[in-house]
């Protein structure tokens, strides 16, 4: 039985780009600019393009709303082109590859599917593809269901599998083809080329909703602080989106703590400063939006972390006690800074790469507590919100809806011109769905080392909030007004109706 929504939603038809309507090669061909391969209307040879046997696609990492859309878009491709290849999808992320755990993707499993939130349809997981043998296990299986196109979905981690994959096939000259796809509502897999990852905008106006309603709540009661974590594992871009949409009272952007060195007395006393404004003015509520990633910015607790990385890689089962004895002055001191009851959340738990696992970090609770006793004041009472799986999965908006099954084309052409080792994009999607060009780069282009788990490894870089940036610049100039007086927007539930011109993230709004 399904909804009376989902029944809505499984009849939106996305628009498709001109370039991709018709035939592969009798309506489209592809040119280097600047780095890039582009897709323009034209004819191509047919006789040039790579034949496309089966193919398998990856749904990898933290689900976001669109994935669905890719896999539509895919196959979609594929008949329009009049192929016979199979789509085998992998089950429960990069390891079903591994494993030879797949299912065929039919028309029956993908209509089911279209303008569908979540990753479902297969799973998704975070196996880390960087072992010989799983390479040659994969290079197998591929062997035995005559796969050669491999369409990784997901965030930077994913497509460094993908670049990593990539290399290795070429390595043994293994004749398999592998494209990336942009997925992560973090939106921190950005560049020139790629202005926004798929997800972003559905989970920003999913939180901006919830904000919204906690907002209308503290005007309301009148007597709370809302600390509001939302996602965002590196990067504020949620935060800051989800700022312009509501416009909170204090919104944190990591970036900026990192940029000016605060530490965590410093930004309690930042906020206890405006509490205490507030009050003055006869307003003893307010709401507080922290990004997900902060401790990481903070000054003294980054300093730390990266000593507790250090300390803990392949060292577990320490006590606090030793952890402590062999962290510096400085660190200790930090340490100690954070209220005891939230210490051990930066000890117990590590992330795949051996280091602090972020998200378990209760930042938000951290910073309220430390307002509270910086400001000692009977008055002021707090209430903690995480905002966190719930955006990743419902419904993708109409844009994300769109813009998924036009990266499912654009990662089937990019194959069918020869390329891998490829991501796929689509560019100028500020501006109408005429102005949007399709293509992709090297993913190389992307690629950068980083410590993980003591280990320097290949990673693609995250795209930081640019404090020098549009979007950022338009919440400066206007949160001192923010703080000070209640100017809350309620964005409500999600709208679908904005088929002919996309109701955009306002930060890709600024920044086009």
């Amino acid at each position: 039985m399904i909804s009376n929504l989902e029944k809505e939603r499984l009849g939106y038809t996305p628009i498709l780009l001109d370039v991709f309507k018709g035939q592969p090669g009798d309506n489209a061909e592809m040119f280097e600019l600047m780095g890039a391969a582009r897709f323009r209307n034209g004819k191509t040879d047919k006789k040039t393009l790579r034949s496309i046997k089966n193919i398998c696609v990856i749904l990898s990492g933290g689900p976001a709303s669109g994935g669905h859309n890719v896999i539509c878009g895919i196959f979609d491709a594929v008949q329009k082109a009049k192929s016979e290849s199979v789509i085998y999808g992998s089950i429960a992320g990069p390891g079903g590859l591994v494993e030879g755990n797949l299912k065929q993707v039919t028309a029956n499993l993908v209509n089911k599917y279209r303008n569908h939130g979540g990753f479902d349809m297969l799973g998704t997981g975070r196996t880390k593809l960087d072992k010989e043998e799983q390479f040659e296990s994969i290079i197998k299986v591929c062997a035995k269901k005559d796969i050669n196109v491999i369409f990784v979905i997901g965030g930077d981690d994913s497509n460094t599998n993908a670049a990593i994959m990539d290399d290795y096939f070429k390595s043994k000259g293994a004749d398999i083809s592998v494209i990336g796809v942009p997925k992560t509502i973090d939106g921190d897999l950005k560049n020139k080329n790629i202005e926004i990852t798929f997800g972003f905008d559905s989970a920003t106006k999913m939180y901006s909703e919830t904000i919204g309603n906690i907002e209308n709540d503290a005007a309301s009661s009148r007597k709370y602080y809302h600390f509001i974590r939302v996602m965002g594992r590196s990067a504020s871009h949620i935060a800051l989106e989800c700022a312009l949409q509501c416009q909170p009272n204090i919104t944190l952007i990591s970036e900026e703590i990192k940029a000016k060195k605060m530490n965590l007395d410093s930004i309690a006393k930042y906020i206890a400063d405006i509490v205490k404004k507030r009050k003055e003015a006869g307003l003893k509520h307010g709401v507080c939006l922290v990004p997900e990633g902060i401790i990481e910015f903070i000054d003294d607790i980054n300093a730390l972390i990266k000593e507790l990385n250090t300390i803990l890689a392949g060292n577990a089962g320490m006590s606090k006690e030793e952890i402590c004895s062999k962290l510096t002055a400085k660190s200790q001191k930090a340490f100690a800074s954070i209220p005891e009851t939230y210490q051990d959340q930066l000890l117990s738990k590590r992330d795949p790469h051996g280091n602090v696992q972020v998200s378990s970090v209760e930042s938000e609770k951290i910073i309220a507590e430390k307002v509270k006793q910086k400001l000692n004041d009977p008055d002021f009472d707090y209430q903690t919100h995480f905002l966190g799986y719930e955006g990743r999965c419902g419904f993708p908006t109409n844009f994300d809806c769109t813009y998924t099954y036009n990266l499912g084309f654009c990662a089937y052409y990019l194959a069918l011109f020869n390329k891998s080792g490829y991501i796929c994009f689509i560019k100028d999607v500020g501006e109408k769905i005429k102005e949007w060009k399709a293509g992709g780069i090297p993913l190389n282009s992307m690629i950068t080392t980083e410590n993980r788990n003591g280990v320097k490894k290949k990673v693609i870089e995250k795209a930081l909030v640019d404090l020098e940036g549009k979007p950022f610049k338009k919440f400066e100039s206007n949160r001192e007004s923010f703080a000070l007086s209640d100017q809350y927007v309620y964005p409500g539930p999600i709208q679908f109706t904005d088929v002919k011109e996309f109701n955009i993230p306002i930060t890709l709004k600024l920044e086009s």
